[in-house]
Parts: structure tokens; C-alpha cells; sequence
């Protein structure tokens, strides 16, 4: 055995993967009607592969976003859904660039792994998997996936299933553009307006720390290890739901006129802070204006029962996670239907929650689903 394999990283099977995973980011060059890849590298998956910018208008602007999956890679190796991984990335570092009205164009990776395991053997697959998962997941996310780095942590990468040869943590940068004249800053809003929140099946990657927390209280310290946990897990790492490919449609970007569908006034991406920190710091209080939210999507099963298992208040259900929504889009009230009707055509459900007001002093009043009859008062 050579010296670095016998070191716990086996730089041959790292190369091998790395260029599996160059491989499914080539095949992924023409995902975006915007980007051009021009690639230099010979051949070479480790070459210089840059990329230009087509059919913007010329002023548009560049942006980048970072971000990762967090402690969610935990419950993804418990629930050994690999596969489906990308699906969270991708949703972290897209939405922070569509919630302001930009379009996702380039997206680049750093996949951290404990090791990458040898040719066929099981711990290749389950990582093989995510990045397959990943091609998939650009594709339809109109996304180029550039480039990215593989890394072999070992003890450096983390995890309570301490002996786990399949921990992750993915995380990476996404590649936007901007134009002045598309830009959702929440400046044009006003009481009136109505909310639209566009369904969740799960927890995205936002407050998975008490996700843990609560399936220890209810299945002990070693929960990923309790055939009574299996369910909830599997359930836990439900993958994020893609808003991005509808909402830059309905706002124009795949229009060569660029011309939107309707007006978007806001895009509130429920993840850190939810509803408290996202809609009512960030958006509202701001601008004086406040929000009288009635008929919220129900939470998933799972996030009720973890809910339930932290003796979460109300309040704090809906601060830590987002309570069955994942993105809230807020439109003028006869562009309502056409919204709604456009998101069920990118198979996405969506429904008026509440409305825009005015008030003496700005809140965020909400009729909990958690518990049914309790309202939530944000200040």
C-alpha cells in the first residue's frame, strides 16, 4: 500500500473521482441559455475551463453566493440519500440570488468527504450518487455546474456517527447575474398586496441542529442508529424543494424581451430565521409595513413531530423552521391566480397565506398551524 493510502488518502481513487465528478460537470456546459463554457484544458479535468456571458443585455451585473448543507450532510448519512444532496446546495446558493430578483448562472463546488473509498465498493456509490444527483439537479435548475473540488477530510470532517465512512459536507459558490431594471428589493411594496408561499416538503437546511436535538429526545443519543428512527430520519432528509427555475420564469429572464410574467414585489427565502427574521426584520418592519398571514401551508409530519418532541411555543416553531413554506413571493392581489396557476405548471403548490398591511406600530400576525387556535405575534 502506498504511503498515502496507508495516510488515509488514496490519491490515485481521488483522482479517479475527481474525474467522474469532471465528467458530469461537462455534461452540464449547455444547461443555461446565458453561459458559454470555453474549455482550455485539453482534456485535462483539472484544466482551466472559463466561461463567458451571452444574451443579457450588456449592463447586466455579476454576483456571487456562497453557501452550504450544513449539518444537514448528518441526516443525509444517516438516511443514506446521497442521491438526493444536490438538491439542498443547489436550493441554498440559487435562492439567494433569485429572492432578489437575479438569475442563477454558474455554480462551483467543494465536496468534503471522509475518503472517497476504492473503485465499486460502497462508499464510491453513496458518493458517486450525490454527484450524479448533482448533474441532475443543474439540469433542471438550467444551471452550469463549472467546476469543483473534491477533498479527502478524514477526522477533519465531522459528524455524531462517529464511525460513519460516508459523512459529507457540501458546499459551494453560485455564479449570478443582475440587471438594475429586475432587481426585488421590496421597495415597491404596499399594504394590500397579497402573500403567496410556495409549498415545503421538508426543512431545507435551516435549524437542522434542533432537527438533531429533537431526535435525540425521542430516540436517544444514538438515534441514527434506532431501527425506531429509521422513518423520521428518512423523513428528516426530505430534499429541498427548487423554486428557481419558476420564479425567474414568471419574472422574465428566459423572455428575450426580459419581460416579467407579473410583478414580483418581494422574494423571502424562509430559511435562517424564518418567518422573524426573513419577512418581518428584513422585509417589513424596514419599510413600516406589516402582515396579517391566515392560512399557512400545515407543516410536514416531521417537523410537527419535532416540534412536538422539543416542546417547541409557537413562536419559536416558526422562528427555528419554516412551517411548510419555503419561499414567499408577494404579488399584487389580481396577479394572485395567474401566479398560483404558473407554479402548479413547474408541478410547485403555491396559495395565498395573508395579505400586506398597515398598522400603528408594524407586526407580523400569524394563525399557527403548529397548534392549531394559537396565534403568533412577531415585533
Amino acid at each position: 500500500m502506498k504511503a498515502d493510502a496507508k495516510d488515509g488518502v488514496n490519491i490515485e481513487e481521488e483522482s479517479s473521482f475527481s474525474s467522474f465528478a469532471g465528467s458530469i460537470c461537462k455534461a452540464s456546459y449547455e444547461n443555461s441559455p446565458f453561459v458559454e463554457v470555453h474549455d482550455l484544458s485539453g482534456g485535462n479535468f483539472r484544466g482551466p475551463r472559463p466561461f463567458t456571458i451571452k444574451n443579457l443585455p450588456k449592463d447586466c451585473m455579476i454576483e456571487a453566493s456562497t453557501d452550504g448543507i450544513g449539518t444537514k450532510g448528518i441526516i443525509i448519512d444517516a438516511a443514506k440519500t446521497h442521491h438526493l444532496a444536490a438538491y439542498d446546495i443547489i436550493a441554498m446558493t440559487a435562492s439567494d440570488i433569485t429572492r432578489f430578483g437575479g438569475v442563477p448562472l454558474v455554480f462551483i463546488n467543494v465536496f468534503d468527504t471522509s475518503s472517497v473509498g476504492n473503485t465499486g465498493d460502497e462508499v464510491r456509490q453513496a458518493y458517486k450518487s450525490a454527484i450524479e444527483g448533482m448533474g441532475k439537479v443543474v439540469k433542471e435548475a438550467r444551471i452550469v455546474a463549472l467546476k469543483g473540488e473534491t477533498a479527502q477530510m478524514g477526522v477533519a470532517i465531522g459528524s455524531e456517527i462517529t464511525d460513519s465512512k460516508t459523512k459529507l459536507n457540501w458546499s459551494g459558490t453560485m455564479i449570478g447575474a443582475y440587471h438594475k431594471d429586475k432587481m426585488i428589493t421590496g421597495d415597491t411594496l404596499n399594504a394590500g398586496q397579497v402573500i403567496i408561499a410556495l409549498k415545503e416538503n421538508g426543512f431545507r437546511c435551516n435549524g437542522i441542529s434542533s432537527v438533531r436535538s429533537a431526535l435525540r429526545e425521542k430516540f436517544g443519543e444514538r438515534w441514527f442508529e434506532n431501527e425506531n428512527a429509521k422513518e423520521s430520519i428518512m423523513q428528516a432528509a426530505t430534499p429541498s424543494v427548487l423554486y428557481d427555475t419558476f420564479v425567474n420564469t414568471i419574472h422574465g429572464w428566459f423572455n428575450s424581451d426580459l419581460k416579467a410574467e407579473l410583478t414580483i414585489h418581494a422574494v423571502v427565502h424562509l430559511s435562517g430565521g424564518a418567518f422573524k427574521e426573513k419577512l418581518a426584520k428584513d422585509i417589513l418592519f424596514p419599510r413600516g409595513l406589516s402582515a396579517d398571514i391566515s392560512d399557512l401551508w400545515e407543516p410536514p409530519q416531521i417537523m410537527r413531530n419535532c416540534g412536538e418532541w422539543r416542546n417547541l411555543t409557537d413562536e419559536e416553531f416558526y422562528e427555528v423552521w419554516n412551517g411548510g413554506q419555503g419561499m414567499l413571493l408577494v404579488v399584487n392581489k389580481e396577479d394572485a391566480d395567474l401566479c398560483i396557476k404558473r407554479a402548479s405548471d413547474f408541478s410547485i403548490q403555491a396559495k395565498i397565506i395573508g395579505t400586506i398591511t398597515k398598522e400603528v406600530s408594524p407586526q407580523i400576525s400569524i394563525n399557527s398551524k403548529f397548534n392549531i387556535g394559537n396565534k403568533v405575534i412577531y415585533k
